[in-house]
């Protein structure tokens, strides 16, 4: 019987691995990009619109979705 022995393996450290780095890179670019996607939102968020005063355009967005003909005013005698 033949009684050769395989070479053995060094073992490596965990960030020489290659394989770790594909199952770890993709959950950490995700996150990576979350968080670069919050801080755009957060910087550049617009500012809150008081939606209170009826300005000329959103009457006018009023009117063309119900277009109503308002009642003619009575003339003054």
């Amino acid at each position: 019987m033949n009684t050769t022995t395989l070479p053995q393996r060094q073992a490596r450290v965990w960030w020489r691995e290659p394989m770790m780095w594909l199952v770890v890179g993709g959950p950490l670019a995700v996150v990576v990009a979350a968080i670069v996607t919050a801080v755009i939102a957060i910087r550049g968020a617009d500012p809150v619109l008081d939606t209170r005063v009826a300005t000329p355009a959103v009457q006018a967005r009023n009117h063309a979705a119900s277009p109503t003909v308002p009642a003619p005013v009575p003339a003054k005698p």
